[in-house]
């Protein structure tokens, strides 16, 4: 219909404002669920950040964040200049790089394998069995790797004592603490992790696999030419944020597996905040280290992003 020839007519704006409004009051309830993790969001992510401005200030708690005097660059360059800066810059670094190569595969493989199986009642008791580990609170993960490789009382103790081999305390060398921290990782949150790739090859049309046996492939041919391609977009998107948390490795597991043998290689940027810089009250000084990271973060977010997007169709943005 055709609107009254005298009705001035609304500019486009005012429109497509008139239009949305009629679309949130008809859909008024699904606005209502997306409303309320949105708030989540601005109330506890984005409105805390205005609290970065301390890692320029000398933060005092009187004087408040706004009050608190003006010095720059000053913790960043405290920071920069300790010590043992390149030192904890390498463990943080090594363990996630060493995270990654071995933890990002981990969970495509399981589902990889998982997929061929054609058992039901193994298949799922498999997957159970290797999902079940992610429920595992931190501090009994900690607990059960120090007992079970303690030289006194753990398995692998009696097991060597059986073999004539001397006892050896695994958590005190240094070498080994980043394969203990991301082996136990791996066998933790693999089968969590899986479950995503299970779903995507869940959905590959079977019509792919019946072609493939009429043209005689084996099982691997299908795992390279069907599955794998597959998960490509899947991983690609997993890969991107793992990424941009690559600077975050997990302090808790960390700052229980630490001890005075191994704290050469177990002491990163996380657990050196914590002890320097909020144990001593430091929050300006935890706040620039905690920055910084942020940074490195975003970088590297934004720069694979900009890869994958290059290389491949699939991208955050």
């Amino acid at each position: 219909m055709q609107g009254h020839p005298h009705e001035p007519a609304l500019p486009d704006s005012k429109l497509s404002l008139r239009f949305i409004g009629k679309k949130m009051k008809r859909h008024w309830q699904l606005y209502l669920v997306v409303f309320l993790p949105l708030l989540y969001l601005v109330i506890f992510k984005y409105i805390p950040m205005s609290g970065v401005v301390i890692a320029f200030k000398e933060y005092n708690v009187i004087q408040g964040i706004w009050g608190s005097p003006w010095v720059g660059l000053k913790y960043f360059e405290q920071f920069f200049e300790s010590p043992n800066f390149w030192l904890y810059l390498k463990n943080t670094l090594g363990i996630n790089m060493y995270g990654l190569l071995v933890g990002f595969p981990a969970p495509i493989l399981l589902a990889l394998a998982l997929n061929e199986i054609r058992n039901g009642f193994f298949k799922s008791s498999v997957q159970m069995i290797t999902y079940a580990p992610y429920f595992i609170s931190t501090v009994i993960m900690v607990s059960i790797l120090i007992v079970t490789l303690s030289p006194s009382v753990g398995i692998i103790s009696k097991f060597t004592q059986v073999l004539g081999i001397e006892n050896t305390n695994f958590m005190g060398i240094p070498s080994l603490f980043k394969s203990i921290y991301v082996w136990s990782d791996v066998w933790q949150f693999s089968g969590y992790g899986a479950i995503i790739y299970i779903a995507a090859l869940a959905g590959v049309n079977p019509e792919l696999y019946e072609s493939a046996k009429v043209d005689g492939a084996s099982r691997m041919q299908k795992i390279i030419n069907i599955d794998l391609p597959s998960l490509i977009p899947v991983s690609v998107i997993l890969l991107i944020l793992n990424l941009g948390n690559f600077m975050k490795v997990g302090f808790e597991k960390i700052y229980l597996m630490q001890n005075p043998l191994n704290i050469s290689t177990s002491e990163v940027i996380s657990t050196y905040v914590y002890k320097v810089g909020l144990l001593s009250s430091s929050f300006s000084f935890s706040t620039a280290i905690g920055f910084f990271n942020s940074i490195i973060n975003l970088i590297l977010l934004v720069s694979v992003n900009y890869i994958a997007k290059k290389l491949s169709s699939s991208s955050l943005w």
